[in-house]
């Protein structure tokens, strides 16, 4: 009972699809084909193709034929070009990834043993054995680099202003020295 609810619910089971339908990518190969547009086909054209040619569709035809189209250009089937798909060129070159190509590997002969890559760092200087060992430097009891800053205690700002003097809004006007002329 409820096998036959789901069956309902997803359209057909997928024991009736397969005979009845050709697989999905197939579809599309044919409709790109049968359409044969120069700039390549859209997506809408491709489904109207199927639809015209294939009755008995699952009512999830649209979201099938958009993952179908996505796997398939993520695969190298089929090229989307201004969001047209169409077939591959074959004498087109192959895309290239981003970045810089990699060095082409020079095969060697056989048995020759390859040593381990250079290690990373500046090498270590080369130890004398008959030099005698460096004596510890004396601890001056101050730890090395730069001592850590000292939290304020005091703040250097001007000192406030005498009680009862009530401050106006904004810059005080300027005071010019009185200079007696006679």
């Amino acid at each position: 009972m409820a096998t036959e609810e789901i069956s309902r619910t997803q359209g057909l089971n997928p024991s009736q699809q397969s005979s009845s339908l050709p697989d999905y990518p197939q579809m599309i190969l044919e409709a790109i084909e049968a359409l044969n547009e120069k700039e390549g086909s859209s997506m809408s054209s491709i489904a109207k193709h199927i639809d015209s040619t294939h009755s008995d569709l699952p009512a999830s035809h649209s979201t099938l034929l958009s993952h179908h189209l996505n796997q398939m250009k993520q695969m190298g089937q089929i090229v989307m070009l201004n969001n047209n798909y169409s077939k591959p060129d074959p004498n087109a070159p192959p895309k290239r990834g981003r970045g810089r190509p990699p060095k082409p590997k020079v095969p060697l002969p056989p048995g020759v043993v390859v040593s381990s890559p250079r290690p990373r760092g500046r090498p270590p200087k080369p130890k004398d054995l008959l030099a005698p060992p460096k004596p510890k430097p004396v601890s001056t009891g101050r730890p090395r680099g730069r001592p850590p800053k000292k939290a304020k205690t005091g703040t250097a700002t001007a000192p406030p202003p005498p009680p009862g003097v009530k401050r106006g809004r904004g810059r005080p006007p300027k005071v010019f020295p009185s200079v007696g002329f006679q």
